[in-house]
């Protein structure tokens, strides 16, 4: 079974772009839909996939590019294969 695609994103890119716009962690996560801890896990690299729909809103959140906040283009998160 497929994984939804997702979103590999830069975490610092993230940082720099709420500091750049006068937000702090919990400004871009109200803006952006998501928690401050989620924005915190991003920035700090425990976390760097994202789906598109909270990706999208990070984004607008920030008036970003994609080219900014992400590392590589969308892709699946494939099963591990089956072990014989």
């Amino acid at each position: 079974m497929h994984q939804p695609p997702t979103f590999e994103v830069d975490g610092d890119a993230i940082r720099e772009e709420r500091m750049q716009a006068g937000l702090t962690r919990r400004e871009l996560a109200r803006q952006a839909g998501i928690s401050h801890r989620y924005v915190a896990h991003l920035e700090n690299g425990t976390r760097s996939h994202m789906s598109p729909r909270p990706y999208l809103r990070l984004r607008e959140a920030l008036n970003a590019t994609d080219a900014r906040l992400r590392r590589t283009s969308p892709h699946r998160i494939e099963d591990p294969p089956e072990r014989t």
